[in-house]
């Protein structure tokens, strides 16, 4: 049988372009299945800050965290996420104490015993902006440690990474429960 090298080169073209479709269709699937969380911060009473904080699962483990947040006094703020999802109480105490479902003490994220919850400071510029980006692989966005349906909260003071149980952070002045 004779193919012309034209056939030969449509039928290439064809099973390359299959292919390629097969592959595509393959990461969207394994992109859709990848996880993703935001929370919008709020204002604590007498206080202004505020923000938008997402939690993305990474494809080869952890979990992406950009924060962006205002109205903060310029310096480094605690950013930690805290056991309930609930922030009605007008200082955020309702949030409780920060998420520690392993019972370790309280340190900074790199620290290998920590907080689930122990996110580290968020740092504001002289305009009162601060912006965090981290991978963290420690949280986890399902499964009996989620931080879903918990809340974050942003202090008033440098998180000092070593005061039993909260790094001396301060007040809360903003809080928010991670949603889906």
């Amino acid at each position: 049988m004779y193919f012309s090298k034209f056939t030969m080169l449509c039928m290439g073209l064809a099973i390359t372009g299959s292919m390629m479709a097969n592959s595509l269709e393959a990461e969207k699937e394994k992109t859709e299945t990848l996880k993703k969380a935001s929370v919008f911060l709020n204002p604590t009473k007498g206080n202004k800050a505020h923000g938008i904080v997402s939690f993305t699962e990474v494809d080869g483990g952890g979990i992406q965290i950009i924060a962006d947040v205002e109205g903060l006094a310029p310096g480094k703020h605690g950013f930690h996420i805290h056991e309930f999802g609930d922030c009605s109480a007008p200082d955020g105490s309702s949030a409780g104490g920060h998420f520690n479902p392993t019972g370790t003490p309280h340190g900074s994220p790199d620290h290998a015993e920590r907080h689930a919850g122990d996110l580290g400071n968020i740092v504001a510029d002289e305009n009162g902006r601060g912006h965090y980006e981290r991978l963290d692989k420690v949280i986890k966005l399902s499964g009996p440690h989620t931080i879903m349906g918990r809340s974050l909260v942003v202090h008033s003071n440098a998180d000092d990474y070593s005061t039993q149980p909260t790094g001396n952070a301060g007040g809360r002045i903003c809080c928010g429960v991670i949603m889906d």
